[in-house]
């Protein structure tokens, strides 16, 4: 990080993350119109974010699995090969003029192999080796009686007892020692002597196997994010996060378990969703700051309408969650809220961010009404209805796109997308009838 950095105040650390983005230097640009288009599109994308008129409406395409199937690739073979999956992205960001390079963000097959994930289901992996994306697994992954250990320690918890229960590989260091208690040297050896084991040499030597994977794969993918920036294509960097309520509802006591323990063990689970909490903003700032990113992506599974009710979501979900915001606020990261599901009944609940600090991705949420609701202090973003790009006319989805960008284009921090990152059996003639509204429609007056 900058040496300055914690001297700076949330705005100061926001506009210096931005400028890590928007930078040219040591881009060694194709010609002085990528550098222009670069700028450009640079500060679009600025300017939406902070909730000002940038110089037309940006358009963030659901391109999910597009680029191999548009490349004659399929998923699976894009998940196992880095470099016909980097070439098949950066084919599709030239071919389709997106605002940012779309980078192939696909999981690396062999590291699940490596690793013997359990969580999700990929193609040659549980699903067909054509399937278009990935499955997940829900089970209950952590018990009841378990917070206990969580709460307590949760390191300690995941690496002896949840990580052997979802990646296969990690099934050994159920032997281990917890790492808290070594302090004198008298301790040294017997704490170590697990080590000793075959199958805890195994599982470390497959850990080593996995670094060579990623950093192979990474240095593939990197070289062609390269040339994006080359030919004008600025990307921002993002990791993704989750409400406190979500990662212990989804991947660790499941649905069920998390809508039982609302009921039957509220205290625990608020002092779970606390611990949770800490950890997701240490986390997720870290990262950011390591990669000298910009954006966290948070998918917003069991806030939703009609999940739970308004005192639930007001007592379960939204306040660990603003937690989680305001903390990574406060480093000048740009919490992206992707509101899966409608969220009608909680926009008057969520408007509690400055200016310019969020940015909202919505699935089935009325634009109008976000607008009316979030659009003076936040960006906002999504519901062209994923059925549309995938079955309507160009002509028709052109028109839903002006009649969206007439209602929410006022006044900026408006981004035309999906209400989903990833449309199956999307037409590309319709992604191109996306960008074409902005371009007509979209155009800001200077």
């Amino acid at each position: 990080m900058d040496a300055d950095w914690t001297t700076l105040s949330p705005e100061q650390k926001r506009a210096r993350r931005f400028e890590w983005y928007s930078s040219t230097s040591g881009i060694q640009f194709e010609s002085s119109e990528a550098e222009k288009a670069y700028r450009v599109r640079a500060q679009r994308m600025i300017d939406v974010y902070n909730v000002r008129e940038p110089d037309r409406v940006p358009v963030a395409l659901p391109i999910g699995a597009l680029p191999a199937e548009y490349a004659g690739i399929d998923y699976g073979t894009a998940m196992y090969d880095a470099e016909k999956a980097a070439q098949a992205w950066l084919k599709f960001s030239l071919e389709t003029d997106l605002d940012t390079f779309a980078a192939p963000n696909v999981p690396v097959g062999r590291v699940l192999d490596l690793l013997d994930y359990k969580l999700y289901r990929w193609p040659g992996h549980g699903l067909a080796h054509d399937a278009k994306g990935y499955q997940f697994v829900e089970r209950e992954y952590m018990t009841a009686d378990e917070y206990d250990a969580l709460i307590h320690d949760p390191s300690d918890f995941f690496l002896r007892t949840y990580l052997p229960r979802i990646f296969g590989t990690f099934e050994p260091f159920r032997m281990l020692q917890s790492f808290t208690y070594v302090t004198e040297l008298p301790m040294v050896a017997p704490h170590f002597m697990p080590y000793t084991r075959p199958e805890v040499q195994d599982s470390l030597q497959k850990l080593i196997e996995v670094g060579k994977t990623l950093a192979s794969w990474t240095q593939v993918v990197s070289a062609v994010g390269r040339r994006g920036r080359e030919l004008g294509f600025p990307s921002l960097r993002s990791v993704y996060a989750k409400a406190p309520f979500d990662t212990i509802g989804d991947t660790l006591r499941g649905t069920k378990g998390v809508i039982l323990d609302m009921r039957r063990r509220p205290d625990k689970l608020l002092e779970a969703l606390d611990v949770v909490a800490r950890i997701t903003i240490d986390v997720t700032v870290e990262t950011l700051n390591r990669m000298k990113g910009q954006i966290a992506l948070f998918p917003l599974h069991k806030g939703a309408d009609g999940w739970m009710s308004e005192k639930q979501f007001q007592t379960f979900y939204w306040p660990t969650l603003k937690r989680v915001v305001d903390g990574l606020i406060a480093e000048g990261v740009l919490p992206t809220l992707f509101a899966e599901g409608s969220y009608e009944t909680r926009l008057g609940l969520v408007n509690e961010f400055p200016k310019g600090a969020v940015n909202w991705l919505f699935d089935r949420t009325d634009m109008g009404s976000a607008k009316k609701a979030l659009g003076e202090r936040c960006c906002i973003s999504g519901n062209v209805p994923a059925s549309l790009i995938a079955t309507a006319s160009p002509r028709e989805v052109k028109e839903y796109c002006r009649k969206t960008i007439e209602a929410c284009k006022a006044g900026g921090g408006f981004i035309l997308a999906c209400g989903t990152n990833s449309v199956e059996g999307a037409k590309l003639e319709n992604l191109r009838a996306m960008a074409e509204a902005a371009a007509e429609h979209g155009v800001y007056a200077r």
